[in-house]
């Protein structure tokens, strides 16, 4: 069992920069492929971006070039750097933490990108 708290959200304006943290316990963290996805409203989930156990990521193309996934194993946290933020980066962003057809969830939380 797997528990994610992510922190970090808050009110950017367009240009700006932020970055999302988030904690995992409960397990042996560094076997778990991490990623960070994101809702907005009336839109399905999508994934941002996922870094394997190995490091290998991956990025949704909207945002390549301005989000950077990283894991600090002995911190058992995962990170998220946004730079460039647009208004359509607004939303929900959620922790997953993935081995194998298990899937964990963190509570979410919101970046809003508005002038």
């Amino acid at each position: 069992q797997v528990q994610l708290v992510e922190s970090g959200g808050g009110l950017v304006q367009p240009g700006g920069s932020l970055k999302l943290s988030c904690v995992a316990s409960g397990s042996i963290f560094s076997i778990y492929t991490m990623g960070w996805y994101r809702q907005a409203p009336g839109k399905q989930r999508e994934l941002v971006a996922v870094m394997t156990t190995g490091g290998i990521t991956n990025y949704a193309d909207s945002v390549k070039g301005r989000f950077t996934i990283s894991r600090d194993n002995a911190k058992n946290t995962v990170y998220l750097q946004m730079n460039s933020l647009k208004p359509e980066d607004t939303a929900v962003y959620y922790c997953n933490g993935k081995r194998f057809a298990v899937n964990y969830w963190g509570q979410g939380t919101q970046v809003t990108v508005s002038s």
